[in-house]
């Protein structure tokens, strides 16, 4: 029967959400006023295309009348054509799950079903209506605290994604329709932060589902590229702004954020909202919650290759990112044996491919990707040392064979490589040099070291101080260096200290495993990571030394009222844990002073 047959009576055309019509009969109905309009009879869809506009959600009878004539739609969409009926579909698309009771809810998303399974016309239309409940309307964020609203909120998500699904298995081609949408639609970092969280958590929602298995790579990339827009738009500038004369290893937070203390947002600067840092750290809690899901259901390792990709491409070489990276040190976490080592072959394969011929572009991503390995190797609780060693003796190896074929420029800037490699392995051995030189096996592994380290391109002139001090004095103490006369140390260590740039610019101090300041997102971190006061040294820390390089304090009083000036010592000291060193003049203390050896926790490449 055609649509113009359906009804004789035009008058049963308004009868629309009339109780007493069967719903047979409504659909009749509607499907005659779609007809009547090829008839040029527009009256009576004019009063559908009203109805259809009806956004009343305390009007119970207007409410029915919505809930009628969306479902006869629905019974209706053949009958539904593109040229006579573009406003009654303009109307479809533009409602709003938000403005409507549950039953008005899930007609209209069973009328976007069928409207999208039926005819590949509408599909683009219904995926777009969708997903743009994605970013809820400005009433819905400001009142997200009130528990009716964060019901109904999961009431509208809820319906979205069971639509988007039943979609994708009517209609394979939806999800790689849907995609490029939702990066279209994807939410810039100067609207409300709380709607970018909310966005992402969708994404991430998405890529939990079948949706995930097409495009599970292009959703991380997204989701990254906003962890790192929003990372980005927080400054730390003014965060411990009052502790500059203090040293690498003295720069860790550790007992605020396990006491539960809140990230010091009061010394920011005025530009930088507090509501920017929760969003950020709302947002990481949503992607550890999503990587631990994977992990739970056996995901994770198809996960990480998607989630490195992204990281690639987004974070490793991303001037000052302070936390996204740790997404990668908790996926890590959750699967030491399978991500967790992956995780290191890949950035040790990113620097080992700095020999191979490549753009001189590349430096500063060959020169992050070992930084990045050497923080990652430091901090990782989770990796055993025979995997650290491992890694080590890669470097050192790479390190001594650069050392052997290097020509004969001796400019610090040719040589960066090779700096970068020597600071990355000094580094990691501050952290773990006691277990590494417990097993002889892997000590004799870093016999090369002496050699590269005392070469004439004098990479200890060149990497941070503090990191240098730190490893020479672990070094004495532990008896690494077969040759010891070699290294005259306590030279090498004042000569070092006292420096300053020295007409050499000092390597980036870049270490963005530091520890991680958001409240939250640590809780989540900490347990698997190595803090500097966990530290086993290869020296006594309880052992008041009187030489020059003699003192580290450990756990220093916060708390002391004691505030002499001139105690240069205790200044660097204070709060925390870090090489302190006695000086024989006040030129050199002042040297020390200047030295710019701070590395604020977190922060990616700061030139010096």
């Amino acid at each position: 029967m055609g649509a113009s047959e359906a009804l004789t009576d035009p008058s049963s055309l308004y009868n629309v959400g009339n109780n007493d019509l069967s719903d047979t009969e409504t659909v009749l109905n509607v499907r005659n006023a779609l007809a009547s309009v090829q008839n040029g009879e527009s009256d009576l869809y004019d009063q559908f295309v009203e109805t259809i506009q009806i956004n009343n959600r305390s009007d119970d009878a207007l409410g029915a009348q919505l809930d009628a004539l969306l479902k006869a739609l629905s019974g209706s969409v053949a009958c539904i054509d593109v040229n006579h009926h573009r406003r009654i579909l303009s109307g479809i698309f533009g409602m709003s799950l938000w403005d409507h009771k549950p039953h008005v809810m899930d007609a209209l998303v069973d009328l976007i079903i069928s409207l999208a399974a039926t005819s590949g016309k509408y599909l683009d239309n219904c995926l777009n209506m969708l997903i743009r409940h994605f970013v809820p309307p400005p009433w819905v964020i400001d009142r997200l605290w009130q528990n009716r609203v964060i019901v109904q909120k999961q009431d509208v998500l809820s319906r979205v994604h069971g639509a988007l699904l039943k979609i994708s298995l009517l209609v394979p081609l939806a999800p790689s329709r849907l995609l490029p949408m939702l990066a279209q639609q994807l939410p810039k970092i100067n609207k409300k932060d709380q709607v970018v969280v909310i966005y992402v958590e969708n994404l991430l929602k998405l890529e939990n589902s079948s949706i995930g298995q097409v495009g599970g790579g292009m959703i991380f990339m997204m989701v990254m590229e906003r962890l790192r827009d929003l990372d980005l738009e927080i400054d730390w500038d003014d965060i411990l702004q009052d502790d500059s004369n203090r040293g690498m290893f003295d720069m860790e937070l550790e007992d605020a954020m396990n006491e539960g203390d809140e990230l010091p947002v009061g010394s920011l600067n005025q530009d930088t909202s507090r509501g920017k840092i929760e969003s950020l750290d709302k947002l990481m809690v949503a992607c550890f919650d999503h990587l631990e899901s994977c992990n739970l259901h056996g995901r994770l390792d198809q996960v990480f290759e998607k989630l490195f990709d992204s990281f690639e491409n987004f974070i490793l070489n991303t001037y000052k990112s302070k936390v996204s990276q740790f997404l990668m040190f908790y996926a890590c976490s959750l699967d030491p044996e399978n991500c967790g080592v992956k995780f290191g072959s890949k950035l040790l394969d990113i620097f080992l491919s700095s020999n191979k011929p490549r753009p001189t572009r590349q430096v500063s991503l060959w020169m992050s990707a070992v930084a990045y390995l050497a923080s990652y190797l430091a901090r990782g609780k989770f990796l055993p040392v025979s995997y650290v060693a491992t890694m080590l003796k890669r470097l050192v190896d790479e390190c001594a064979d650069y050392c052997r074929i290097c020509n004969d420029d001796i400019r610090p800037e040719a040589h960066q490589l090779l700096y970068s490699g020597c600071q990355a392995i000094m580094y990691v051995l501050c952290f773990r040099m006691r277990s590494i030189l417990d097993v002889p096996r892997f000590r004799s592994e870093l016999i090369p070291l002496e050699s590269i380290l005392m070469h004439r391109l004098n990479p200890l002139m060149v990497c941070l101080p503090s990191v240098v001090a730190e490893f020479l004095r672990q070094a004495k103490a532990g008896g690494l260096f077969v040759v010891s006369d070699s290294f005259i140390f306590e030279d090498l260590l004042e000569s070092e200290l006292s420096r300053a740039f020295g007409g050499c610019e000092r390597l980036d101090t870049f270490f963005p495993f530091d520890p991680c300041l958001l409240k939250s997102s640590n809780s989540n971190i900490s347990g698997n990571f190595i803090y500097w006061s966990m530290v086993r040294p290869t020296y006594d820390k309880d052992d008041d030394e009187e030489e020059d390089d003699a003192e580290i304090i450990v756990n220093g009083d916060e708390e002391s009222d004691e505030e002499d000036e001139g105690d240069l010592d205790y200044a660097l000291n204070k709060m925390s844990i870090t090489p302190k060193h006695s000086f024989k003049n006040k030129m050199e203390r002042e040297r020390l002073v200047k030295m710019p050896s701070m590395i604020r926790p977190s922060t990616s490449p700061e030139s010096l």
